[in-house]
């Protein structure tokens, strides 16, 4: 069976025939009201994970891109201001990811950025090829409990609890895009992903699943 040109699970191939790992994905950030408290979690938790940042976000906030970085976790391309890409020109999606890029390697020169996912997971062949051509991965997700809708913290632990499997890669948010910042919170934005957590993590670890960043 033909692979998808991105991967919306890590292969086993890639982990090992018998790993039980899942891989935690944080979009939409950095975000000085949730950003710090999900990385405060994940310090106390001891688990690492992948965050998608927007370049409009890092250009604003990079000392919180520098302390993901710094506490071991990947930084990936989520494009520099959140367009759907499938509705733009070539040279927009080019410009949207390239200028991402630049934003991270600006605000954290260590940072090896090696992945990007569209915004709302939308996927064309132009841009699957011009994310391609920047070097990037492109990585969708096999696990969605749309903690962006806050549906409550019961429903996102029991989505990803019926989901998780070894190599699922989980979407979750640290943030919210540019043209819905008007409309959000930031006080208490993503609580409800914050609890979530909370249970998530050692759910999955009773069943013997470990965390890990995505594969570089």
């Amino acid at each position: 069976m033909k692979r998808r040109p991105y991967i919306s699970e890590v292969p086993f191939d890639e982990a090992g025939s018998d790993d039980r790992s899942i891989y935690l994905t944080f979009d939409d950030g950095p975000n000085p009201g949730c950003t710090g408290q999900i990385l405060d979690l994940l310090a106390e938790h001891r688990v690492p994970a992948t965050f998608f940042v927007l370049g409009a976000y890092v250009k604003v906030h990079p000392d919180l891109v520098r302390r993901t970085a710094a506490e071991g976790h990947l930084i990936a391309n989520h494009t520099m201001t959140h367009l759907d890409l499938t509705v733009c020109s070539s040279e927009v999606i080019e410009r949207e990811i390239n200028e991402a890029n630049r934003a991270i390697v600006s605000a954290c020169p260590h940072a090896a950025v090696q992945h990007i996912r569209a915004p709302y997971g939308a996927w064309n062949e132009d841009v699957l090829s011009r994310s391609m051509d920047a070097g990037l991965r492109p990585v969708h997700w096999s696990v969605d409990p749309r903690d962006w809708s806050r549906p409550g913290v019961d429903a996102i632990v029991d989505a990803v609890l019926a989901a998780a499997r070894p190599g699922a890669i989980v979407l979750l948010h640290d943030g919210c895009p540019p043209d819905e910042i008007g409309t959000c919170k930031l006080n208490g934005l993503r609580d409800q992903t914050l609890s979530a957590l909370l249970a998530i993590i050692p759910a999955l670890r009773g069943r013997g699943f470990s965390f890990r960043s995505l594969p570089q």
